[in-house]
């Protein structure tokens, strides 16, 4: 497998990159809705939400925290998941940007 290029970005775009990914598959994107709706939660009430076996949520829940997207608290025997809003707040600065660049451009490209 070949080396990556990623020292070749800038920080920001290393970031962002990282939080698209963790944002790339579905069930992680349900988890994060789930959360949003929830405000916190446990594994296991993520387990239940979804169609997909305790480890194979965790394993989403995992890639999620590496990424920063969400925070986890243990509680006992469990982990208690919030959203990440630091996190949130660079992506919707990313996103905000783009808009704000996009309304100013105007164009009629493609």
């Amino acid at each position: 497998m070949g080396v990556t290029k990623t020292e070749h970005f800038t920080e920001e775009q290393n970031e962002l990159a990282i939080l698209a990914k963790a944002l790339g598959h579905p069930a992680r994107v349900a988890i994060m809705e789930y959360l949003l709706k929830v405000e916190a939660c446990i594994c296991g009430d993520i387990v239940n939400e979804l169609p997909l076996a305790q480890p194979t949520v965790s394993q989403h829940l995992k890639e999620l925290k590496n990424a920063g997207l969400i925070k986890g608290n243990i509680e006992g025997n469990a982990i208690c998941y919030c959203i990440n809003e630091n996190t949130i707040a660079k992506f919707k600065a990313y996103f905000e940007a783009i808009s704000l660049k996009l309304d100013k451009k105007k164009s009629t490209c493609c």
